[in-house]
């Protein structure tokens, strides 16, 4: 094959490319920061989209976080206490919908084990309070420390064949709980079901984690704000990405970053017209989002 074949111009591009990833690995120097430009670049080259660019950003965060940072907070636990009978708990479990309880005696410090919702099924619909145990069939709750790092939980998970760990702070209490679907979401988004509510104004806001979204930028500022409860005004632009550029004064290029009204905004994808895709990121999970897991 000829050096002038079409292929060979992309193909080249992507040899550079994945020459220029080996040699960050490789060669000297090896920085997060060389690497997220390289990131950057490739995306910006088409060699990979903007999703398989925010995943790789999310398994670099990874990295970097403690459990605490990604906890379901105490506050939000929903638990079943160990004396409760059928009828009380079973209703808790149909309208929460999830898959695994703590199940705790006193408060939410006495965590007696997890509940499994497919447990409940070999008892059938029929049971009663004389026919099933809490005691007999909850299983042995995992303990981990706020401190402990994301990705060291993750192989734990893996290795161990466990979902959820109960989170306790330096003395002992427990301030959340974690589970294996929360740190797969800060790597690849919003991991959502058949039991999720799909509905189309919100289809151009993706959630990558707690408090960092995938915005599109033609996402209009009166859906933002219904998704977000935040009170930007629309009388002088009608998009965020109108909006975000407006801020910045100027059409900003991929990696850009401005914060307005608290909110940090980042240009992860523009053209030399308009402004595409925005990373936003709150400094705490936005209280119009925030759901149990």
């Amino acid at each position: 094959m000829s050096d002038d074949h079409p292929h060979s111009t992309n193909g080249s591009a992507r040899k550079s490319w994945a020459s220029k990833l080996l040699a960050l690995f490789t060669g000297e120097p090896n920085s997060r920061e060389e690497l997220v430009d390289l990131i950057q670049d490739a995306e910006e080259r088409d060699l990979i989209d903007n999703d398989t660019k925010e995943m790789i950003e999310g398994v670099l965060d990874v990295a970097e976080l403690k459990v605490r940072d990604i906890m379901v907070p105490r506050s939000q636990m929903v638990t079943i206490d160990i004396n409760q009978t059928v009828d009380a708990f079973l209703p808790i479990v149909i309208d929460s919908q999830h898959s695994r309880y703590p199940v705790v005696s006193e408060n939410k410090d006495h965590v007696e084990g997890i509940l499994l919702a497919k447990d409940l099924l070999s008892y059938g619909f029929g049971m009663t309070d004389e026919e099933f145990s809490l005691h007999k069939v909850i299983r042995p709750a995992v303990i981990v420390p706020e401190g402990k790092r994301v990705d060291v939980l993750l192989k734990e998970f893996r290795s161990q064949r466990y979902h959820m760990a109960i989170v306790v702070d330096e003395y002992g209490g427990v301030s959340g709980l974690v589970t294996i679907e929360d740190i797969l979401e800060e790597i690849v988004g919003d991991i959502e079901d058949e039991t999720d509510i799909n509905e189309d104004t919100r289809a151009d806001i993706r959630r990558i984690n707690k408090s960092r979204y995938s915005v599109k930028a033609l996402t209009t500022i009166e859906d933002f704000n219904d998704y977000f409860g935040t009170q930007f005004g629309d009388e002088e632009y009608d998009t965020i990405g109108g909006m975000v550029a407006h801020g910045f004064g100027h059409l900003p290029k991929p990696g850009e970053e401005i914060s307005i009204q608290d909110i940090h905004f980042k240009v992860t994808s523009a053209d030399k017209r308009r402004i595409q895709q925005l990373q936003v990121s709150f400094p705490e999970p936005p209280p119009a989002t925030t759901t149990d897991s």
